[in-house]
């Protein structure tokens, strides 16, 4: 996919609160607001290290549609080469 495509791609998810999971054991919930070559930068979000809680991930994800995201950032960078999948919040099967 090009460079120009995936940042159509993205667009979409922009201003909407998003799930980023990583290949590391970290999981990061909160709102897309931009991105550049190098990183997705998230507002409010959540950056989870799941080996610091006995639940799964997808759990803890079901738990954050549920209940609402446990802001610990104000504003994170993500890298782009440790993400795995993007998918909106909203989206999430229950």
């Amino acid at each position: 996919m090009a460079d120009s495509d995936s940042a159509d791609a993205l667009a979409r998810y922009y201003e909407r609160q998003v799930v980023l999971d990583l290949a590391t054991p970290y999981v990061i919930i909160g709102t897309l607001m931009a991105e550049d070559h190098r990183y997705l930068i998230m507002d409010d979000a959540d950056v989870h290290d799941l080996r610091d809680s006995a639940t799964t991930r997808e759990l803890y994800i079901l738990d954050c549609k549920r209940h609402g995201i446990g802001r610990n950032r104000r504003r994170v960078l993500v890298r782009r080469s440790e993400i795995v999948s993007v998918s909106a919040l909203d989206e999430v099967v229950e």
